[in-house]
């Protein structure tokens, strides 16, 4: 999320590891452009990643990893868990993947990021 609440972008895998962050951060910043902090949960993954991608970059992003400054993409996906709690979890990773993006993006739409 940038500062205005807006979704950049988001990443559901199987495996919360180095690489997936990795990969997510370039396809991010690649679309988005080089960001002066990123605030991140107490994941061991997202901060290496990040470490691996201040490394190869002249100007290095702040990485920030305060609980409360996190509460904002907290609260943002307090409507998916709302949503996803009344369906008694999901049968597999393929299903959950599905239906969460869709209702990620169904968020941005009624958000007014995203134009049909």
């Amino acid at each position: 999320m940038d500062k205005a609440a807006k979704t950049i972008d988001f990443l559901f895998r199987a495996k919360r590891d180095k690489v997936a962050a990795w990969r997510f951060f370039e396809k991010s910043i690649a679309q988005n452009g080089v960001p002066e902090t990123v605030t991140i949960d107490k994941s061991s993954s997202n901060l290496a990643a990040l470490h691996a991608v201040n490394a190869e970059r002249e100007t290095t992003i702040k990485i920030r990893q305060v609980k409360y400054l996190n509460n904002l993409i907290e609260q943002d996906h307090r409507a998916i868990k709302r949503i996803t709690q009344v369906m008694l979890g999901f049968k597999n990773f393929h299903c959950a993947r599905v239906i969460l993006s869709g209702v990620e993006s169904m968020h941005m739409v009624k958000k007014g990021q995203m134009k049909c």
